[in-house]
């Protein structure tokens, strides 16, 4: 199992130009939609789909004398979300106002943490194979309220404009430049999202805009990287752009795989990367340009005179670290630990948090390889063939825990429990009682299978002379006994009388 104290980096992406070999830096500031039903500064609803403009407050829509009014429970959600990437939680934070035009915008300006985020400093262990991780320091995570939607699809002359969105809390989990190809990052979003589904702190649909990625790209020469570590000195990584909002792992690879070679290209030519933010376009697989990417001061930021500095008790804080679940990272090394899985197995059973608390119920007092071993191979085969997730499940987990019952206590053999569990999948109904009503319960009897031995034994000398010769062909009887009991005689037992039989 991996080490998360001691593991070996993946080596950074090489991309070969025209004149030399260059190296991706990567960072990404990730937007997460705290789940809660009410939004940050209102008491609106959050709820997807509804129609245009119904989840609108007074203060979302930016009434004259409307006041936000914080969402506590969406700052316990940024502090859960803080503890599970072990960083730090600031006791004192604050809100400004960052101020740009844009219709979507009600007030003309959006409430964010600039100066005094809820979060500083923590980290996201990647893993990329068996002993190989990627660290990815996280700087900060901040509160920030969302704007609305602006849709241009509706009127060949007219845009129109959805508020429902305006105001619903996010949090924006920025990282430091140290991710370093286009896989590790979307195994980064991967596994931030997998975490913050087991927080409970954001659902990760990435389909519906609870999780957008903007995914900052430069190039640089070999060697670079390593001194900007040891200097601190970001000139060295090269200009930056910022891909915008994007909401597919597939597609945060292809953007940043172009976008790299679009530098490396400008560059080689003896042109100069522009700093500035671009839009990754799936259809023609490129970047293009949006706007001149801003600073700090171009948005204007002060600090929001409507509300006060949040003042956070440590205590507080504690109540929501004793609630914290399992993390996966944790989960899994204890599945690997202590029911003896790989490392892939484990990571697949924990990859969802439903699949994991679903094995978990298989496993419950069974043994732990046989029990990943069906709900992988039979139970998520079946539900990925038929496009089902785990909450779709046809067989419960208390199902299938019954059909392992059986196989352990010899009552059915594996051959019967895939027919035993076919017949649950599509009928329903008690492993056990099904197995006795249909008999489908192995012969234990070992009079009854000794008869059938003898049988065959008798009808075949010649084979058992070539058994006795060759020990190997003794399988054969095994298999005549079985087909002459219709499948139903216990194999060990069967293999134990054969061999009795014939002196082996």
């Amino acid at each position: 199992m991996l080490d998360h104290l001691s593991y070996t980096a993946p080596e950074p992406r090489v991309i070969a130009g025209a004149k030399g070999d260059w190296e991706l830096v990567i960072g990404l500031e990730v937007h997460a939609q705290v789940a809660s039903n009410a939004k940050l500064f209102s008491g609106a609803s959050t709820a997807f789909g509804a129609e245009p403009n119904s989840n609108v407050s007074f203060v979302d829509a930016a009434m004259p004398g409307m006041l936000p009014v914080i969402n506590e429970f969406c700052v316990a959600q940024a502090v859960r979300t803080g503890l599970g990437l072990k960083a730090r939680i600031n006791l004192f934070s604050a809100f400004d106002r960052k101020n740009y035009f844009y219709p979507d915008l009600p007030q003309g300006y959006q409430i964010s943490q600039l100066y005094h985020p809820i979060v500083g400093e923590g980290e996201i262990i990647v893993d990329m194979a068996p002993g190989i991780a990627r660290r990815v320091r996280i700087e900060r995570i901040h509160l920030e309220q969302d704007a609305g939607k602006s849709i241009h699809d509706m009127d060949p002359s007219l845009s129109f404009v959805d508020l429902n969105r305006t105001g619903v809390a996010l949090m924006e989990i920025v990282s430091r430049p140290d991710i370093r190809g286009p896989e590790e990052a979307a195994a980064y979003v991967a596994k931030l999202r997998q975490i913050m589904r087991y927080l409970g702190t954001c659902d990760g649909n990435m389909q519906n805009g609870n999780l957008r990625a903007d995914v900052n790209v430069s190039v640089c020469k070999p060697g670079d990287y390593e001194r900007f570590i040891e200097t601190g000195d970001f000139s060295v990584l090269g200009t930056r752009c910022e891909i915008k909002n994007m909401n597919s792992m597939r597609f945060i690879q292809a953007a940043i795989e172009y976008e790299a070679r679009r530098q490396i290209a400008i560059i080689e030519d003896g042109g100069t990367v522009v700093q500035e933010t671009r839009l990754y376009d799936p259809d023609k697989g490129e970047t293009r340009s949006m706007r001149s990417k801003e600073e700090a001061h171009d948005y204007r930021y002060f600090p929001d005179p409507d509300l006060l500095p949040l003042e956070i008790e440590q205590g507080w804080v504690d109540d929501i670290a004793a609630s914290m679940p399992e993390l996966p990272d944790e989960k899994k090394a204890r599945f690997v630990t202590g029911l003896g899985l790989s490392e892939y197995d484990a990571g697949v059973l924990t990859a969802e948090v439903e699949n994991a608390d679903f094995f978990e119920a298989v496993a419950g007092g069974r043994d732990g390889k046989q029990a990943a071993n069906w709900v992988i191979n039979e139970l998520f085969g079946r539900l990925n063939k038929q496009g089902l997730s785990i909450g779709e499940s046809p067989v419960s987990a208390a199902q299938l825990g019954g059909v392992l019952d059986l196989i352990a206590s010899g009552e059915i053999s594996g051959k019967m429990a895939k027919d035993l569990f076919e017949i649950v999948w599509t009928e329903g109904g008690d492993p056990a009682e099904i197995a006795q009503a249909r008999g489908m319960k192995q012969v234990t009897d070992l009079g009854a299978i000794e008869a059938a031995v003898d049988e065959i034994v008798a009808a075949n000398p010649a084979q058992v002379e070539k058994a006795k010769a060759n020990p190997k062909l003794a399988g054969w009887f095994t298999g005549q006994v079985l087909k002459a009991t219709g499948g139903k005689a216990n194999p060990a037992a069967v293999n134990e009388l054969v061999a009795k039989k014939l002196g082996l």
